[in-house]
């Protein structure tokens, strides 16, 4: 188990960014990796992490078991899947750099783009089966290599305009299934540690509390107040990742 406490200091909001994000913000757990691969690398902190996300999905599905939207999860779930088996493939060749530069960019210029769209009163929008298993695979891919998938699914869920639950407990069944797999994939990489488990044990507290937490803001706001935040949050957290993979990649200036 990590006993330094320079690393619970970035930890703790890791995993209470990640809460909200399963609780509904998502987007928000895309801090996550960028915050504590400050203080380990990139490849532990996904382990430390993979676990605390498992028992966040379990409260997130849950509670929105009677609120997702069962069309959106069964049509992303083979793209999701494609893109665990390229993150598998590929995971060793791509840079985690490369990757939140790719992620950042794409949630960015969608958050900006929906927003756009938003003030112009556009109807919601059914995608294609073509988009929906591009962006799908693409999510599955970054959520492997950098628990990043969130922002790639946002590109056609957000354009449907769900209702607040409906689209909070779409993404929590997606990556709940997601993380599941990813976690017997991680047992035959050997990244499954006992270190590695008894770090996430001791932040469980913080992941299920900021859950709830979650849980119970989306529960209480309407949709035009939760996707404009979503929005803001989905920018800011784009333009993090663009700094973390175009510093990482070119160096500091």
């Amino acid at each position: 188990m990590i006993t330094d406490w320079h690393f619970y200091l970035l930890a703790i909001p890791a995993v209470m960014a990640n809460g909200m994000g399963k609780g509904g913000f998502s987007g928000m757990g895309s801090l996550s990796l960028p915050l504590m691969s400050l203080v380990v690398s990139p490849i532990q902190a996904v382990a430390i992490t993979l676990p605390i996300l498992m028992s966040q999905d379990v409260i997130s599905i849950w509670a929105y078991r009677r609120s997702f939207d069962r069309r959106t999860v069964v049509m992303a779930l083979p793209g999701l899947m494609a893109g665990i088996v390229l993150g598998t493939l590929l995971a060793t060749k791509v840079t985690n750099e490369a990757v939140q530069l790719l992620v950042g960019l794409i949630a960015a210029c969608f958050s900006a783009l929906s927003s756009m769209s938003a003030k112009k009163g556009e109807a919601p929008v059914i995608p294609s089966r073509g988009k929906i298993a591009f962006w799908s695979t693409i999510g599955g891919f970054t959520s492997f290599v950098a628990n990043a998938g969130a922002p790639p699914m946002q590109v056609w869920i957000m354009p449907q305009q769900l209702k607040p639950a409906a689209y909070a407990g779409s993404m929590s069944v997606m990556f709940g299934i997601v993380n599941w797999v990813k976690f017997l994939i991680f047992i035959s990489l050997g990244q499954v540690t006992t270190p590695n488990l008894s770090t996430s044990l001791a932040l469980m507290p913080v992941a299920v509390a900021s859950t709830f937490a979650g849980v119970w803001l989306v529960k209480h706001m309407s949709g035009a107040k939760f996707y404009p935040i979503v929005r803001i949050m989905t920018f800011l957290v784009g333009i993090k990742l663009i700094w973390d993979g175009a510093t990482g990649i070119w160096g500091h200036p």
